[in-house]
């Protein structure tokens, strides 16, 4: 188990890659570190890495809690983006992907998703947050393949 000095000296490594985030308010790192003390990944507060970075998304706190993923996601995100290949599609059943699970999907390098159309009740439900999955998908170049088979 880490401890001590090492302890610090993590702490000090999130502190400087907290520095990489483009977030006004609130700049967040994380370090995830194996028992021999290698550093396994890193990451900080931030977009989808496929979706622009706008100065008016960060400064809307809605629109950037969001599409925000937080550093700790983002660390063990990228620690296994090695596990999933190009081209990787996500299929969802019996809706699409809420705007929070879009992201993640996003940030994950997933570039293709396909679900069945919404029915009129889940769109009264989730209709807003099936919205902003829409709009994020687009944001970000990737397609989404939308089945009417209710």
């Amino acid at each position: 188990m880490i401890q001590g000095k090492w302890d610090l000296f993590y702490l000090g490594l999130a502190q400087y890659i907290s520095s990489a985030s483009k977030d006004p308010s609130t700049k967040v790192g994380a370090v995830l570190v194996a028992e021999n003390n290698s550093v396994l990944s890193t990451g900080w507060n931030g977009f989808p890495s496929s979706m622009e970075d706008r100065d008016e998304w960060w400064n809307d706190r809605e629109a950037k809690l969001d599409r925000v993923v937080h550093a700790e996601l983002n660390c063990l995100l990228y620690a296994n983006r090695k596990i999933l290949p190009e081209g990787t599609c996500l299929f969802t059943w019996p809706l699409l992907p809420c705007h929070k699970c879009a992201v993640i999907m996003l940030q994950a390098g997933v570039r293709r998703f396909v679900a069945p159309e919404p029915t009129k009740a889940q769109v009264e439900r989730w209709g807003s947050s099936f919205a902003k999955t829409r709009q994020y998908l687009m944001e970000c170049n990737s397609e989404l393949v939308e089945y009417a088979v209710h």
